[in-house]
């Protein structure tokens, strides 16, 4: 056994249990943390793969902005853990029965999908370097354009919700109006006391 196989094994496993982990989780914060963990080992897994620029960006874009990203959104939110419990709970059967039928989907799909392999080889590749990164972002920009503009409005999206939760207009703010500041009079702010001892 080559040292190559002894890594895919062992970040196979950590990347199992981390995602079992982000799961089964009680605390967002650590499902958030156990799922950059599993971001990492799907990277040395690419990159065992060959996928060196699917790696790079898995760290930079994924662990290092989207995960920030969550992070900061999930401890903004106030969650309350208990109420996530009880919920967790109380739906469990719709979790239960939720969690078998898209199971028997996906398994009906990449039946489907795998059942002819030949259908789903890539006959004509157009190579413009020997480099992965220059041939994919050939491809990126020129033939799936749309799909990744569509993403890039899906994530702007995705980016002004989060900062419309985060900013919610609560009734306890205090705020100042800038025309009641102007057009205050001084027999509305001062009170002179006079002090009948001093006479």
């Amino acid at each position: 056994m080559n040292a190559e196989l002894i890594i895919f094994y062992l970040f196979s496993i950590f990347l199992i249990i981390s995602s079992m982990r982000v799961v089964i989780s009680n605390n967002p914060v650590k499902s958030a943390i156990y799922l950059v963990f599993s971001f990492f080992c799907s990277a040395v897994l690419w990159l065992l793969l060959g996928a060196e620029f699917l790696s790079v960006i898995l760290i930079l874009v994924y662990v290092g902005a989207v995960m920030v990203l969550f992070l900061f959104v999930v401890m903004m939110l106030d969650i309350n853990l208990s109420e996530i419990t009880s919920g967790f709970v109380k739906y469990l059967n719709e979790g239960i029965f939720v969690f078998i039928i898209m199971s028997a989907l996906l398994i009906l799909f990449f039946q489907n999908q795998f059942a002819d392999t030949n259908k789903n080889i890539i006959t004509e590749i157009i190579i413009i370097s020997d480099s992965n990164t220059k041939n994919l972002g050939y491809i990126l920009y020129t033939e799936y354009i749309l799909a990744f503009e569509i993403a890039a409005v899906i994530l702007l999206l995705g980016i002004i919700s989060a900062i419309t939760l985060t900013h919610k207009k609560k009734s306890d703010n205090k705020f100042q109006d800038p025309d009641m500041q102007v057009n205050v009079k001084k027999e509305d702010r001062i009170f002179i006391v006079k002090d009948e001892d001093s006479k």
